[in-house]
C-alpha cells in the first residue's frame, strides 16, 4: 500500500498534508526516514511512525450508534442532520456510512462502517438477518395480529411481507410490542401496523440478529464493536474477518 494513502486513511491529513509530512522527514518506516510519498509499505509487518508516534492502521472500522430521533441515516443532507454528525471527527477520515437505515424519527441500534461488503451482506434479505424493534402502537394488539404477522402483511403498495414475529408486551388502547422482521422496506414496521388499522407512535430498534444495543450508550453515543460482536456478525454474514 502506498505510504501517503495509508497515512491519509489513518487520519494524518489529506494526501497533500501527508506529502508535506514526508517531505519534512517526519515519517519513518522501520526506523528509516522516508522521503518518497509513493513508497509501498506493509502496515501489518512494518513499523511506521509519524513524529515518533506509531501509526496504528486499521483498514475497516465498525461502530455501534444509539441513534436518537431527528437524525437521518445518511452521509449528508442539505437540510437535516445525519448520523455522521454524531461521530467524533477522529473517525470521519474512514468515510463511514450507515448499515441499512432507520427512519428519521426512529431510535436505537444503528451500525456504521466503511466496509461495503459487510454492509451489503448484513442488509441483504437473502441472509435472513432479523432486526428486532420495540414499539408503542395506538391500538389494542391481540393474538389474532400475531398470526397475521406470521403469515405476512400486505402493505399499501400490494407487497406481501415475509413472515414477521410479533410479541405483545402490553395490550391496551396503547399497546407495547416487539417485532422481528428480516426485511427493510421503506417505513416497513409503521406500514405493517397501518395495514391493520393502527399507528406506531414510538419505535426503537433493539437488535440486529442477536447483536443487542448496548444500553449503557445514551442517545447519540457510539462505541466500536468488540471482538465478540464482530465474530458473530461475520459468522452471520458468511464472511471471513480480516480478509
Amino acid at each position: 500500500m502506498r505510504l501517503d494513502k495509508l497515512l491519509a486513511h489513518a487520519g494524518y491529513g489529506t494526501r497533500k498534508e501527508v506529502k508535506e509530512l514526508i517531505k519534512k522527514r517526519f515519517v519513518t518506516v522501520d526506523k528509516k526516514v522516508i522521503t518518497k510519498n509513493n513508497q509501498h509499505v506493509q502496515p501489518d509487518q512494518q513499523e511506521i511512525k509519524v513524529k515518533g508516534e506509531v501509526v496504528h492502521y486499521q483498514k475497516y472500522i465498525y461502530i455501534m450508534l444509539h441513534k436518537p430521533p431527528n437524525y437521518l441515516s445518511a452521509t449528508k443532507d442539505q437540510r437535516d442532520k445525519t448520523v455522521l454528525d454524531l461521530i467524533p471527527d477522529t473517525y470521519l477520515h474512514y468515510h463511514l456510512f450507515p448499515v441499512g437505515r432507520l427512519d428519521k424519527d426512529t431510535e436505537g441500534l444503528l451500525l456504521l462502517t466503511n466496509d461495503g461488503q459487510f454492509n451489503h451482506a448484513l442488509t441483504s434479505p437473502k441472509r435472513n438477518v432479523f432486526k428486532t424493534y420495540f414499539a408503542k402502537v395506538d391500538g389494542k394488539v391481540t393474538e389474532t395480529h400475531i398470526k397475521q404477522f406470521e403469515k405476512g402483511i400486505v402493505l399499501d403498495d400490494g407487497y406481501k411481507t415475509k413472515p414477521a414475529y410479533l410479541e405483545i408486551e402490553k395490550s391496551n388502547t396503547i399497546s407495547e410490542i416487539t417485532l422481528s422482521i428480516s426485511e427493510g422496506k421503506f417505513h416497513q414496521v409503521k406500514r405493517m401496523f397501518r395495514a391493520i388499522g393502527m399507528e406506531v407512535i414510538y419505535l426503537k430498534r433493539t437488535h440486529i440478529g442477536e447483536l443487542a444495543l448496548d444500553e449503557t450508550l445514551a442517545l447519540g453515543e457510539m462505541r466500536l464493536l468488540n471482538d465478540r460482536e464482530l465474530e458473530y456478525l461475520f459468522m452471520k454474514t458468511g464472511q471471513e474477518r480480516g480478509r
